[in-house]
């Protein structure tokens, strides 16, 4: 696995700003062309989780398309991708509906409620868009309630007695016409293991409807380009759907594309001191990192150790005025000092499409590093007009 030159980046990228290696990129997208070439699935990039528009030059000579979340999302996969575009939400509006239908190669509906109250705009380009339903399987994988779509009274996919009182009430033929395949997606951010228990529960619950079915949607939070995934299995599980069901296989991760790919680039404002020494970066885990916040954990950061473990402890801060606005503890061989440049790590997914200009902190700029030449590109700066657009 290629690392990533992090000292090379400090020396020359902007403060703040995520910085993608576009070696661990292609690295990542290896692995994935594998599973492809290997099993006959179909891989899509999960728009929700990397959506640098930047760099899908690279992503669509591998991948088959995005998945999107929205009529945004959908329009920036298919003007700036160019390939497939599968498109799913909790619930649509009538003005979504129309325009998705403009956009998407896929529409996916969580509801019977919804695929029927629609079906007049659907019907019309079946011919052109593939129409599916998102199941809930109602098997728990998720170690984070947050991120969990089966956790119970869970608004995401039809549960099986939803499927079977529609049947009860109009039969299967009726229920089901018009659908051509079935999404599920259960985890986040784990190995095979957990896929291969919730594949053997649905086919126990919806496994009857897919010989009627063209294609299934495996969903996404699968790790598949994380040290220690069983890609063997993986391939051999996407094989079995195939063959016994003659459906076309997708899957639809988004952390898998860039895990490991990037980097945030912070600095050191000031250090003050409350109990304990308190570095003031000009990063916010609030701003630019929410999910420090939200799962929570604590991200890795270069030369960052646990606390006390080395002689200078401190916790790090962003700028805002949120108190909790804390990115977490570390120790340091040295003192930390105002002008220091620090690097967190794995800071691609999930950070970039979840920003907000809070408090109108500055935006960390975009960039890429082609390590084959040590190019660093800053793809993207972001300036007041950017905080204040978004606003009126």
């Amino acid at each position: 696995m290629p690392g990533i030159d992090i000292e090379k980046i400090l020396e020359l990228a902007p403060s703040p700003a995520y910085v993608v290696d576009l070696g661990r990129l292609r690295h990542n997208l290896a692995i994935l062309d594998h599973v492809q070439q290997k099993s006959g699935a179909k891989i899509l990039l999960a728009l929700k989780a990397f959506a640098m528009w930047g760099v899908f030059p690279i992503i669509r000579e591998t991948l088959h398309g995005v998945c999107a979340s929205s009529p945004w999302e959908a329009r920036l996969g298919r003007e700036e991708f160019g390939r497939e575009v599968h498109s799913f939400s909790a619930a649509f509006k009538e003005s979504d509906i129309v325009e998705l239908l403009q956009l998407s190669n896929h529409l996916v509906f969580n509801s019977f409620n919804q695929f029927e109250r629609f079906r007049p705009l659907w019907e019309k380009e079946a011919s052109r868009v593939s129409i599916g339903l998102r199941v809930n399987p109602e098997h728990t994988e998720g170690h984070t309630a947050i991120y969990d779509p089966c956790a119970p009274k869970s608004r995401l996919g039809i549960p099986l007695a939803e499927f079977e009182r529609r049947i009860s009430e109009v039969g299967t033929e009726a229920a089901l016409r018009g659908v051509e395949g079935l999404h599920f997606h259960t985890l986040c951010e784990q190995l095979f293991e957990p896929l291969e228990r919730t594949a053997r529960v649905f086919e126990e619950k919806f496994g009857r409807f897919l010989p009627k079915m063209k294609w299934l949607n495996l969903g996404g939070g699968h790790h598949i380009t994380r040290e220690g995934y069983d890609i063997d299995a993986l391939v051999e599980l996407v094989t079995y759907f195939r063959e016994k069901y003659g459906v076309e296989v997708y899957l639809e991760p988004g952390e898998a594309i860039a895990i490991g790919t990037g980097i945030l680039v912070s600095e050191v404002l000031d250090v003050v001191h409350n109990q304990m020494d308190i570095a003031i970066l000009d990063v916010s885990a609030t701003c630019h990192m929410p999910d420090i916040l939200e799962m929570p954990y604590r991200p890795g950061l270069k030369d960052g150790f646990d606390p006390d473990q080395k002689p200078h402890t401190y916790r790090l801060g962003g700028p805002s005025c949120l108190a909790g606005d804390i990115i977490g503890d570390w120790s340091f061989e040295r003192p930390l000092a105002a002008g220091d440049r620090l690097a967190f790590l794995d800071m691609s997914h999930y950070t970039m499409v979840k920003t907000t200009t809070f408090n109108g902190i500055q935006h960390p700029a975009i960039c890429t590093f082609e390590p084959q030449t040590g190019e660093l590109r800053v793809v993207r700066r972001f300036g007041y007009e950017d905080f204040k657009v978004r606003l009126s």
